[in-house]
């Protein structure tokens, strides 16, 4: 039998360590001197806690391992399965971060994109034709409003437009969609902004599946913001022989 300080050395951890696990009920000692109350370790305690180091090491948290200390293998692989699942989402998320991360760095930027879902959205809209973006500054009504136009790039020619109106304006509805929102802060200015915004969807490999909305918005201290979403979907490759 072994005290708990030469247990602690044998598996390589602290004296606390073992007091946690005997309070949540993980490792209980063989038996505790009623006298002294030395906790006293024998070999069942110490398999008992290199197999709960061992599942530590294959990511399970404690909670886990509770319930799978004495529990089947089959159990015990499933846990480990949804553990690996769950780590390569993390790395999936994170691999995505480092990549938004080193495209700002690679190009910087006035704005800051986010790609998320949105749900539907009705509203009541002016329709019309525009040969040039210098005209939108005409035909946007004061804030807060809102106005689409059908792009798939920087405008080479005419191009579509909407602005909303009152109740009396043709009903317009945008579905549920991935979108692609940044804020534009007033020193960017709405051309720059729009420039940025679509490079940055041509490197993530994204293409336009909507109208871009741009949100004329006004606080009740008068302090004004802009805000663009772009629906989008990922970009189809074209596949070659």
């Amino acid at each position: 039998m072994w005290r708990i300080g030469q247990l602690a050395r044998m598996a390589g951890v602290s004296e606390r360590t073992l007091r946690h696990y005997d309070k949540i009920g993980l490792l209980v000692p063989a038996t505790v001197d009623s006298a002294t109350g030395y906790r006293w370790y024998g070999v069942a305690e110490l398999s008992r806690l290199e197999r709960i180091r061992g599942l530590q090491r294959l990511g399970l948290p404690l909670r886990q391992i509770a319930d799978l200390l004495d529990a089947p293998e089959t159990q015990l692989r499933q846990a480990l399965s949804e553990i690996v699942t769950s780590i390569r989402r993390d790395i999936a998320t994170l691999a995505a971060t480092a990549a938004h991360a080193e495209d700002h760095l690679a190009t910087p930027m006035s704005i800051l994109p986010q790609q998320t879902v949105v749900g539907p959205r009705r509203l009541r809209v002016r329709r019309m034709s525009l040969d040039h973006p210098s005209e939108l500054v005409a035909v946007c009504p004061a804030p807060p409003a809102t106005l689409l136009t059908w792009l798939n790039g920087e405008p080479e020619g005419g191009f579509a437009a909407a602005v909303t109106t009152d109740h009396t304006g043709e009903p317009l509805t945008l579905p549920t969609r991935t979108v692609v929102r940044a804020v534009v802060p007033p020193s960017a200015g709405m051309i720059r902004a729009g420039q940025e915004l679509f490079g940055w969807l041509h490197r993530h490999q994204l293409s336009i599946a909507g109208p871009t909305v741009e949100e004329h918005l006004v606080d009740d201290d008068g302090a004004h913001a802009i805000v663009l979403e772009v629906s989008v979907h990922p970009r189809q490759h074209a596949h070659t022989a």
